[in-house]
């Protein structure tokens, strides 16, 4: 970090982005794990021989970009952020497991009923049928970051009860595992109730995915809208030219 700090000081850029930059990198290489604690402004300007405001400056670019937040009462920490792959079909609990972290989640609605039309269409079924809607809050290491609304035909999981932690467990044990499928993504704002919720401030960054599944035989099993907490989410996938 005081090598990079050095360089740039010789470049005459400002020495508060090349701490940032400096930081950031850590974060980002994993050296900084997500939650770790930082030092506190005085113990890093001490240490680096700069001035406390500059590493301030630092400090609130990083909380501007997401990868730092402040907690009253604790210091600054490194973000709780999530990458997501957009080219691997995995549920949120395999996915969270894979990471070494606990999944976990709150029931918010659990219900049969009809289908709406549009889903109807989306699960390619009868309006008559019977289709199940669930709504969840997930979190991982009890961090909630996300809002779940999935609708899956009753023909597959008859019961909400079914489901342990995993909806895609619960599938599998019923030979409905999903294998391929198709999403799309939209940004959009949280609503005062969805911030109660995720622990943030009404109109915070939220990051939308609607998901559509379909098992081996070709019939959909899930339709699914998640409510990512944008502070915490980035979505990656390849490239190839």
């Amino acid at each position: 970090m005081q090598a990079a700090l050095a360089q740039d000081s010789a470049g005459g850029e400002l020495l508060y982005r090349a701490l940032a930059e400096a930081i950031g990198q850590k974060i980002t290489d994993g050296q900084l794990p997500r939650g770790a604690r930082l030092p506190s402004e005085r113990i890093l300007a001490e240490e680096l021989g700069i001035a406390r405001g500059t590493v301030r400056q630092a400090i609130d670019e990083l909380v501007e970009r997401c990868m730092l937040e402040r907690k009253r009462g604790s210091g600054t920490h490194v973000a709780q952020r999530f990458e997501k792959s957009l080219t691997h079909l995995t549920g949120f609990s395999e996915e969270m497991r894979q990471r070494g972290m606990v999944p976990g989640f709150r029931w918010l609605g659990r219900e049969k009923g009809l289908p709406s039309y549009a889903e109807a269409a989306a699960l390619e079924i009868p309006a008559t049928a019977t289709v199940l809607r669930l709504r969840r809050l997930r979190s991982a290491d009890d961090t909630p970051i996300a809002i779940e609304q999935t609708v899956v035909p009753a023909e597959f999981l008859p019961s909400p009860d079914l489901i342990e932690d995993s909806l895609y467990a619960a599938l599998r044990t019923r030979n409905a595992t999903p294998v391929r499928g198709w999403q799309r993504i939209r940004a959009d704002i949280m609503s005062a109730s969805e911030a109660e919720l995720m622990q943030a401030s009404p109109g915070a960054p939220m990051l939308v995915v609607e998901r559509r599944c379909l098992i081996a035989d070709g019939r959909p099993v899930e339709l699914t809208e998640t409510r990512y907490n944008g502070a915490y989410y980035d979505f990656s996938t390849g490239l190839q030219a």
